[in-house]
């Protein structure tokens, strides 16, 4: 699959919210950041710091098979972990604030200016096979 590439995370956001195109997606990424952040924030209020290591686990640990199982692509997180991290936020914060449908309409808007990421790649491995 040919990376994607943007000028600014305000590029990205629209790719980013694509990626997460079905709510059931988005739901198990605000369910695990959120158990992750949970779990970090008491293992910290207890001194035992080997609990920060939850977030990442729990997060990425839940997120990354919802993109294989139910979205049926790759994590943004491969090809652009930095802005992936900052999307993550701004799309928790957007859910959180009752906007999940908003967040669906962008990512219908990207999917349907721009198709799938990986389709053309894949029609012309097809045609080659």
């Amino acid at each position: 699959m040919t990376k994607q590439t943007y000028g600014s995370f305000e590029e990205f956001w629209p790719y980013y919210v694509a990626m997460h195109s079905k709510a059931a997606t988005r739901w198990v990424h605000l369910a695990g950041s959120l158990t992750g952040l949970a779990v970090t924030g008491y293992g910290l209020a207890r001194g035992r710091l080997r609990y920060a290591a939850a977030l990442p686990a729990i997060g990425y640990g839940t997120a990354w098979p919802a993109h294989f199982l139910i979205e049926g692509n790759n994590p943004a997180t491969f090809g652009h972990p930095a802005w992936s991290l900052r999307g993550d936020v701004r799309m928790i914060v957007t859910m959180l604030a009752g906007r999940d449908a908003e967040l669906g309409e962008i990512a219908a808007k990207w999917l349907a200016e721009n198709g799938r990421p990986g389709a053309a790649d894949e029609a012309e491995d097809a045609a080659h096979t």
